[in-house]
């Protein structure tokens, strides 16, 4: 249960890294490839003995965590056109809810627990990253021109966390995870740079020191959020369907009280809502497994 802990603070620390990116003027893309650099470095350096990686592209796991960094920042690149075209409570709501797919995944595959509770904390869970996520009482309105891009963002979501759980308990081994995890990121960043070099023949390339600071300062929490859950997710006695709700659920519960304290958000009473039912589908969802 601590490294589903840890995760769920280092993805906390994401959010208000990202918070901090718009006062500063931050530009997001450059950040977040100078951020998958820095997450490959901690794994290299930090977690992984020896210092011979030749042997990586040999691995098993290594087409899968190529996969894997490539589809990290398309879906970051999805997500940044949904948020321009229909907000970023859309976004918000399609990253939380893609739950579902690792969840169905864990339980139809891997024929994981469906008691009743779990069944009633996983739907509370689903209704509640909803009801949090929204900012306006009217909810959420997307142009059906603009609906592919959620789904888009939805379905990358889903298939991330889904392939995660898949590779670490088909391929990679307990002392693979820091490299497994530094692979993806190294994946990611390589994928960036090729955009930035597309981006620098059109003129459009303009990089600024301020950017790779907030590069730095995401890059550290984000490689422990997928260290961690990796780490929980192999956790003896808790299902994948389990630990993705409760990672989901309490990401969104604790991001919404921290954009409360420090940042003064304000909560409509749908808001207010959601976390209640968050509180009690991690509730259900924690004594299922007891």
């Amino acid at each position: 249960m601590i490294y589903l802990l840890l995760s769920v603070l280092s993805s906390t620390i994401i959010f208000v890294v990202f918070r901090l990116y718009k006062k500063f003027g931050i530009n997001t893309l450059q950040a977040i490839i100078v951020n998958y650099f820095i997450a490959c470095t901690v794994g290299f350096f930090g977690y992984i003995e020896g210092s011979d990686f030749t042997h990586v592209p040999s691995e098993n796991w290594f087409p899968g965590a190529l996969m894997l960094g490539i589809l990290f920042i398309t879906v970051f690149n999805l997500a940044a056109i949904t948020t321009q075209k229909s907000g970023l409570s859309v976004v918000a709501v399609a990253t939380k809810m893609s739950v579902a797919i690792p969840v169905l995944f864990g339980i139809f595959l891997y024929n994981e627990s469906t008691g009743i509770l779990k069944i009633i904390g996983i739907l509370l869970a689903l209704v509640a990253v909803y009801l949090t996520s929204i900012k306006t009482e009217e909810g959420i309105s997307i142009k059906k021109e603009n609906l592919i891009f959620p789904l888009l963002v939805f379905l990358g979501s889903g298939i991330i966390d889904t392939s995660i759980k898949y590779l670490e308990t088909s391929y990679v081994s307990e002392t693979d995870v820091g490299l497994f995890s530094s692979t993806i990121f190294a994946t990611a960043g390589c994928v960036g740079i090729i955009i930035l070099i597309i981006q620098a023949f059109m003129g459009k390339l303009k990089i600024s020191f301020k950017n790779i600071l907030g590069g730095i300062a995401l890059g550290i929490p984000n490689y422990y959020s997928i260290y961690f859950l990796v780490m929980a997710l192999r956790t003896k006695g808790f299902d994948s369907s389990t630990i993705f709700t409760m990672n989901h659920v309490a990401i969104v519960t604790v991001s919404t009280l921290v954009g409360i304290l420090l940042f003064n958000e304000k909560l409509i009473k749908k808001n207010w809502i959601g976390l209640g039912l968050a509180v009690i589908s991690i509730i259900l969802v924690a004594n299922s497994v007891l």
